[in-house]
């Protein structure tokens, strides 16, 4: 941040003067002139192309188009140059002569007031190649470890970080379209039926190329090492240095600060920060949200066309047709087709399986009972006293199953413990209960901070992470489990280390 954020923008005085109609004409000129590579222009050919374009007043003269430039000279919209031509009269002689140019803020301000003009929403739109593109992009910058010949780290920059801007700023003005009060309103009447499957289809579509790409992308910023970003960056800006600045030159300093600003804005955004979601979280949130209630209204629609039919022969005959069925599998699948699924409650609790294989039905499974107790608001008829149940003998039952477990558990850390440290690619097949334990201690650490633990028995845990994303294959008793390849480490940890304190924080300072 620079003092000048404090001062007005004198360049653009010339949208809001008294003779806003006159500059604005003779603005537009230039700006056009300029677009076709004619920068220098004299008084009386702006004065002929103002007048063109028919939207002044009749009486607008030559003289006035002169005071207007001076006008804009002042605001620094145009910079005069004396134009040392011959003169055809001796009122040319005697006055000076000059011709205009505008400066480089009038362009940009001109620029930006033509692309207001020509906005007729929010437009936007949603391009997943943009994700595939950037993948690609620095999978070459991490290849190449940041070493790149003359002009090559500048060209690939700026297509890393214009497709990024690109992806940006279209899918949010996109997002922002589809949520405006216009699509609002389109979304409740029946017209919008027509393009419900093509919108639906286009924000699928995005979806599926954002979860391929995007978080690929987000695990390359997260792990590349900070050499490589710190050698490309300054390649980048050493291919900017060569490329000549003859207005106002930008020391190598502030280039290198820019960039990695950049960078840093492009990491944070795929990323986030500070255990913060990325933003390319909330974008694929919201691009759900939206594709759901498109779907909502567009059912909601639909549903109103149904009111007032009558099912009666619809169910009549969907009645016989159950009452044909002689195999209650048939029944099941017929009323899966007609009704789909029924609208499901949520229970509390633990899921008592008795396997951990995902390929086992539900319907192989066997019930858990649950006592469900009245919501209702009425006072239950008090019915006396009630006996007290022993519950002596499962309590004995839970105390020696829990007790079991622990010492598995014990055996498992001992084992660990003697071996000092494991590494997930080096281990024999293991059972499927010393892979809950590993996958436990695993996720234990990394909820931690520090990425220690330290167990009830008095062993602490560190996990390290793979060096880049090496990954391994761990394998146990009932299948393969491709993990990336931590580095498990045990030691035991004395009353005095540990001071009391059961969460390791002290066991941390003492390592």
């Amino acid at each position: 941040m620079t003092v000048s954020l404090l001062k007005p923008i004198i360049e653009t005085s010339y949208l809001n003067a008294q003779n806003v109609g006159r500059y604005r004409c003779i603005m537009r000129y230039f700006y056009e002139q300029h677009q076709r590579l004619r920068y220098w222009l004299k008084p009386q050919e702006v004065y002929d192309g103002v007048v063109a374009f028919g939207l002044l007043e009749e009486d607008y003269t030559l003289e006035q188009c002169q005071k207007d430039l001076n006008q804009l000279v002042e605001w620094n919209n145009l910079v005069p140059r004396h134009d040392g031509g011959r003169s055809a009269t001796v009122e040319e002689y005697l006055r000076k002569k000059f011709r205009y140019q505008m400066t480089p803020y009038a362009v940009e301000i001109e620029r930006l007031v033509a692309g207001l003009e020509k906005i007729r929403g929010y437009g936007g739109s949603l391009e997943p190649s943009l994700f595939e593109s950037i993948d690609e992009q620095l999978n070459r910058l991490e290849k190449d470890a940041g070493q790149f010949p003359p002009g090559e780290a500048a060209a690939l920059w700026d297509k890393i970080y214009g497709d990024f801007i690109k992806l940006t700023e279209n899918a949010s003005d996109y997002i922002a379209s589809l949520q405006s009060t216009k699509v609002e309103e389109l979304m409740l009447t029946e017209a919008f039926l027509a393009y419900k499957d093509s919108v639906t289809r286009y924000l699928q579509d995005f979806i599926q190329g954002l979860q391929r790409h995007a978080y690929k992308i987000e695990a390359v910023l997260s792990t590349v090492d900070r050499g490589v970003v710190s050698n490309f960056l300054s390649n980048v800006q050493r291919d900017l240095s060569a490329r000549p600045q003859l207005d106002e030159p930008v020391t190598p300093e502030e280039q290198l600060d820019r960039l990695q600003l950049e960078w840093q804005s492009m990491v944070r955004w795929f990323a986030g920060h500070d255990n913060e979601p990325s933003d390319v979280y909330f974008l694929e949130q919201t691009t759900k949200d939206t594709i759901a209630r498109i779907v909502r209204n567009a059912l909601r629609i639909q549903e109103k066309h149904r009111l007032g039919v009558s099912r009666k022969r619809e169910l009549d005959y969907l009645g016989k047709w159950f009452f044909s069925l002689e195999d209650i599998n048939d029944s099941h699948r017929l009323a899966a087709h007609v009704f789909g699924l029924y609208r499901c409650r949520h229970f509390q609790g633990v899921d008592e399986r008795g396997t951990d294989n995902a390929d086992v039905s539900m319907w192989q499974a066997g019930p858990n009972i649950r006592e469900l107790r009245s919501r209702s608001r009425k006072r239950l008829r008090d019915t006396g006293t009630g006996s007290i149940r022993d519950r002596r003998e499962r309590q004995q039952q839970a105390k020696e199953k829990f007790l079991i477990t622990q010492q598995e558990e014990m055996a498992v850390l001992q084992a660990y413990l003697a071996r000092r440290e494991i590494r997930i690619a080096d281990l024999d097949p293991v059972s499927a209960r010393e892979r809950y334990y590993l996958l436990y201690w695993i996720g234990r650490c990394m909820a931690n901070k520090s990425r220690r633990i330290l167990t009830p028995e008095g062993i602490g845990i560190s996990l390290e992470m793979p060096a880049g994303r090496e990954r391994a294959r761990l394998e146990c008793e009932d299948g393969e489990l491709d993990m990336p390849n931590y580095l498990l480490k045990f030691s035991a940890v004395t009353a005095d280390q540990t001071d009391g304190r059961a969460n390791g924080e002290q066991y941390e300072q003492n390592r």
